[in-house]
């Protein structure tokens, strides 16, 4: 199973992987908070079904977490760039015939994939801290140039960081196993990014904008939810097991197509 993480792992130290994926990340962060902060202090509200963000108040910016609010706020956009990237390094694996090799290499293939899981995690990870160091430096002089108040910031901070370190992460690796079962079933990640794109950007806000209509079981206002902590209409214990769920049946299709695939043709 080392094995397996470690050989995914090298392959995965592409600079051009590594710099696009963190690079995206990081800007996402800086533009969000930019906005979001602006939005906020102008006393705008977001229209109904708006696709991809969820902005907090004025009293939630100024608050303690308000410091780390711009990750919630992008999390589904952070979620869409995470699902392209699992489902590049997957898909990669087909469109070159390296699964071929890997396959004759390690006749158990459940070893595989979760090889390929253990090192997109790890680095998912490094992108996710990318995103809260690039959030910490970025909030506090978009708030200062609004005129929103920061002094609640500096309370708890280790614990306000580190909590939206993990509630992000836990909903970026939902988003990035999503991308993985989509490039399993289809191996092409064109696919499966289109999906994703549709599905946050078109399919989800059409729900949102529509009346009488339950959307709280959504997967993005659930992995949002998740990424949040928790909001008014899902709690974080809910939005986790929904997520869990979700990230559940998904490796088992994965996992039942990749093991009985014929990768020789």
């Amino acid at each position: 199973m080392l094995a397996a993480v470690r050989s995914e792992l090298t392959r995965l130290r592409q600079p051009r992987f590594l710099i696009t994926w963190f690079g995206l990340m990081a800007l996402f962060t800086v533009l969000v908070n930019t906005i979001m902060i602006t939005f906020v202090s102008g006393g705008g509200n977001l229209p109904p079904g708006a696709p991809g963000v969820a902005f907090p108040t004025l009293a939630e910016m100024e608050s303690p977490s308000g410091l780390m609010a711009g990750l919630a706020a992008a999390s589904n956009m952070f979620g869409i760039v995470t699902l392209s990237f699992w489902a590049v390094a997957t898909a990669t694996d087909y469109s070159s015939g390296l699964v071929r090799l890997l396959v004759a290499a390690e006749p158990r293939r459940w070893r595989l994939l979760a090889g390929k899981i253990g090192a997109l995690l790890v680095v998912t990870a490094a992108a996710t801290t990318v995103a809260a160091l690039v959030n910490v430096f970025a909030a506090m002089p978009a708030a200062g140039a609004a005129g929103i108040s920061t002094a609640a910031w500096g309370t708890d901070l280790i614990g306000v960081v580190g909590g939206a370190w993990v509630h992000l992460f836990l909903a970026l690796c939902a988003w990035g196993v999503l991308g993985l079962v989509i490039a399993v079933l289809t191996r092409s990640a064109a696919v499966a990014i289109s999906i994703g794109v549709g599905y946050v950007l078109v399919f989800e806000s059409l729900i949102k904008m529509a009346k009488d209509v339950p959307s709280d079981w959504l997967l993005g206002t659930t992995l949002g939810a998740v990424a949040s902590g928790g909001t008014a209409a899902v709690s974080f214990g809910t939005a986790l097991a929904l997520a869990l769920g979700y990230v559940t049946l998904g490796l088992l299709l994965a996992g039942a197509v990749f093991i009985r695939r014929d990768v020789t043709d």
